[in-house]
């Protein structure tokens, strides 16, 4: 049963927590948005453990349109009441790295459609859109320890077909899906390497950036030792 928390009591928590030094140190790593109370990650799990689940609430501190809502939001929504148009509306309004990371990370994950977004999201064009796209394919990598090997080399022919976006947020979450990618297996670090060395091949620095990056990764003593490779 979800707790009866009012939005207000959460909208002041946020303000007793702010923090403008927190907010001027994460314009430095381009987390912006809307408004920025300056609340860390640590804080703000600890006020979604507060709250609970409570989906609810979720579509409320979203429309409130913060980087620390948006943030709780992805915390606190029960994914089995999320359907495909709050995905897509959500998605749609991911105006930093760090919510669309977030997002990922906290909710989108876990949903029966996260495979088949993270293929069409890696495929548009508006930039926090691709993003979470290559984001979702990182974090189920990481994240989902039963899927078998076929969905994540699917995945290898969109990072090679997408790894000449110039844009910065595009490129480096391209290359961490490349990479998490390689670290989920031995079988799936030899598939990695080998796409990152037709990446390499290509007439582009933001490729070879991102190939290069990748490979002294996924060939490093340390990850080659976990893997038994």
């Amino acid at each position: 049963m979800e707790k009866k928390v009012k939005l207000e009591d959460v909208l002041r928590k946020l303000e007793s927590l702010s923090d403008s030094k927190n907010t001027e140190g994460m314009k430095r790593f381009g987390i912006t948005g809307n408004k920025v109370y300056g609340v860390s990650i640590p804080d703000l799990r600890r006020i979604a453990k507060e709250i609970g689940k409570n989906h609810e609430l979720a579509l409320r501190l979203w429309e409130e349109d913060s980087r620390e809502t948006r943030i709780l939001a992805s915390m606190i929504d029960e994914v089995d009441r999320v359907d495909e148009e709050q995905m897509e509306r959500w998605v749609r309004g991911f105006d930093s790295w760090e919510v669309c990371d977030q997002v990922c990370m906290n909710l989108f994950w876990m949903h029966n459609l996260a495979y088949r977004k993270a293929k069409e999201w890696a495929c548009r064009e508006e930039e926090f859109v691709k993003r979470a796209g290559f984001a979702l394919m990182a974090v189920l990598a990481w994240k989902d320890k039963q899927t078998g090997n076929e969905r994540f080399e699917e995945f290898l022919g969109i990072i090679k077909e997408n790894s000449e976006d110039e844009r910065n947020f595009v490129k480096k979450a391209v290359n961490w899906a490349l990479r998490q990618i390689g670290k989920r297996n031995s079988y799936l670090n030899r598939k990695a390497i080998e796409t990152a060395e037709e990446i390499l091949k290509k007439d582009s620095k933001v490729s070879k950036w991102i190939a290069t990056d990748a490979l002294r990764e996924l060939k490093s003593e340390s990850v080659r030792k976990r893997l038994e490779v």
